[in-house]
């Protein structure tokens, strides 16, 4: 057990992990962001060296967690990571009601900042196709070429973009959730619910390619055998290394150094609605729970209309 988060704070954890599905990524930040405020909490009760925050009970009231904020904000924190936060605090305080570790929620009392309502920026069909048909051509220059490792880039890609996936529901697939013959797959997402997605022919052909590759490679029976995506080592391959595989392919096709997974996803959704597809159906797709999530591309597709019509219209 870490020492330096409550007992309560690391059963939390164990249940994001366990129960709800949740990424090692959002682990990390959820145990940061809670370790950094329950070590305030622990400062702000004693003038010599903060006590181990176990030591402490962990009942405090939103008057503190309003100093911790009025702290952040004085360090000029972002607004985003301000309220990612405060999002940490309400999830394992209501968590602790839940298991009946405290009466009530005290980050409930303490008002969420105000965002900047900002839109993810979206390629255009053309520049995506381009850019997924550019992926697993070569290596880059000087290197001899990994038929097994470009085979499997072309397949993120085409997975990402031709099923809409989260970067955790791709790496986490296993070959029982793909159907070969009926192109579905069974996708397992945020707090392991599972939803079926289709994805298409060319996703299918990289598949099949990848998939002789990687039989040359590693043989049935191997170590990770389940895994759809596997490194060059043939483990399973971690959602920092798909970030990096999409980062260094954006910055050599594209000169782009902003482009993540994500991205991708964001395509999906945009093209699909651009081109008429039900914002329900696309929520399905997405595996969102709630259909405001999903609402977001509808303002992505109103403002690519307006660009259309302010570059295009004679009156405009």
């Amino acid at each position: 057990m870490n020492p330096s988060l409550p007992r309560a704070v690391e059963q939390f954890l164990e249940h994001l992990r366990v129960e709800r599905n949740y990424s090692g990524h959002t682990l990390r930040n959820y145990r940061s962001d809670l370790a950094a405020f329950f070590q305030f909490a622990a400062s702000r009760k004693t003038k010599g060296p903060p006590p181990l925050p176990q030591d402490l009970p962990f009942v405090l009231d939103h008057f503190t967690i309003r100093e911790y904020l009025g702290k952040l904000y004085a360090a000029r924190a972002k607004a985003t990571t301000v309220a990612r936060k405060l999002a940490a605090l309400r999830s394992f305080y209501r968590y602790a009601c839940r298991e009946g570790l405290v009466k009530e929620n005290p980050a409930k009392l303490v008002s969420s900042p105000r965002l900047p309502q900002t839109l993810p920026a979206v390629l255009t069909p053309e520049e995506t196709n381009r850019l997924v048909d550019g992926v697993g051509a070569s290596e880059g220059a000087g290197k001899r070429p990994d038929v097994l490792l470009l085979s499997r880039d072309r397949l993120i890609f085409e997975l990402l973009y031709g099923a809409g996936l989260r970067v955790s529901e791709l790496v986490g697939l296993n070959f029982d959730q793909v159907d070969r013959t009926g192109g579905w797959l069974l996708v397992r997402g945020k707090g392991k619910k599972e939803r079926t997605v289709p994805y298409g022919s060319k996703a299918l052909a990289a598949l099949e390619e990848y998939c002789r590759q990687r039989a040359a490679r590693f043989p049935t029976g191997t170590p990770n055998a389940e895994a759809v995506l596997v490194n060059a080592r043939g483990r399973r391959l971690t959602t920092r290394s798909a970030h990096r595989i999409v980062q260094q392919y954006a910055r050599r096709l594209r000169g782009d150094t902003t482009l993540h997974p994500h991205s991708l996803r964001h395509a999906f959704a945009t093209h699909l609605l651009s081109e008429g597809a039900d914002l329900r159906a696309i929520q399905e797709l997405l595996g969102h729970s709630s259909l405001s999530s999903t609402q977001k591309y509808t303002r992505i597709s109103i403002r690519h209309l307006m660009e259309v019509y302010d570059k295009t219209h004679p009156r405009a």
